[in-house]
């Protein structure tokens, strides 16, 4: 059986994010994911021992499921932290062994506000980055998370743009939306992105007007929307919602912007 894809999809991705301490705790939780209909794993490697992030365990990984994979690796790091060159070791390793997409941080290489550098040092350095990536053989999400600050439709497809220009193939944003006039504005911004950029985008919100969003995105033109498998953590009740919820939401709103807009 072929494995699927983050791209040339007609639907959204619906994607388990997860962490986990052990390789063994991940391969049981995508497991699961897949038996519930998940499109694809997003894999934070930040709570897995620097030991157990070797190209044996992710290939044992990506090969319990028939679904592709992203690997992420933020500055929440139990061991690594704020080493920006150094996690990308581990990475480059899930590229070179079997991943579909590697996250690269907005701002990597230089801790920016809104994470997204401006330093020409920094920039030809992510550069130089998604070109190895690419080189071993996987594809690119450009992100930057803003959780606690709102930003406007072109604030944010600017900012797309801009990941865009250092050769990301996914473009990705988290704002922040914590009233009706935000979600109003955080709607119009999908549309925009959905009309303006020519690559796949993820705009998601967090905030106490975020859920919404998070169900009605994928309708919208979001082409990766994540989700949990169970509820471990009290916070991700006003985030992220699982995996069951959205897919059943989906399947049951037959309509797309795409089919609008035709």
């Amino acid at each position: 059986m072929l494995k699927k894809s983050f791209f040339n999809r007609q639907q959204t991705a619906v994607t388990l994010l997860m962490k986990g301490g052990s390789v063994d705790e991940m391969i049981a939780c995508a497991r699961a994911a897949e038996f519930e209909g998940a499109d694809g794993i997003a894999v934070e490697l930040c709570d897995l021992p620097p030991e157990q992030r070797t190209a044996e365990n992710f290939r044992r990984l990506m090969d319990a499921v028939h679904l592709p994979f992203m690997f992420i690796l933020y500055r929440n790091d139990r061991w690594l932290k704020d080493n920006d060159e150094e996690r990308q070791k581990y990475l480059l390793s899930a590229a070179e062994n079997g991943a579909e997409v590697i996250d690269v941080m907005g701002d990597l290489f230089d801790p920016s506000p809104f994470e997204l550098p401006r330093s020409p040092v920094a920039i030809e350095k992510q550069k130089r980055l998604i070109e190895e990536i690419h080189a071993r053989g996987a594809k690119v999400v450009m992100s930057s998370h803003m959780s606690n600050d709102f930003r406007t439709a072109e604030q944010v497809l600017e900012h797309l743009q801009e990941q865009s220009s250092r050769g990301a193939d996914i473009l990705k944003i988290v704002t922040g939306v914590n009233n009706e006039e935000q979600l109003t504005e955080a709607i119009r911004t999908t549309m925009l992105l959905n009309r303006e950029l020519k690559k796949p985008f993820i705009h998601l919100c967090n905030g106490s007007f975020s859920r919404l969003h998070r169900f009605i995105g994928p309708k919208l033109g979001v082409s990766i929307a994540f989700a949990v498998h169970d509820y471990q953590s009290p916070s991700l009740l006003y985030t992220q919602p699982t995996i069951r919820a959205l897919k059943t939401v989906l399947q049951n709103l037959p309509w797309h912007i795409d089919d609008v807009q035709k």
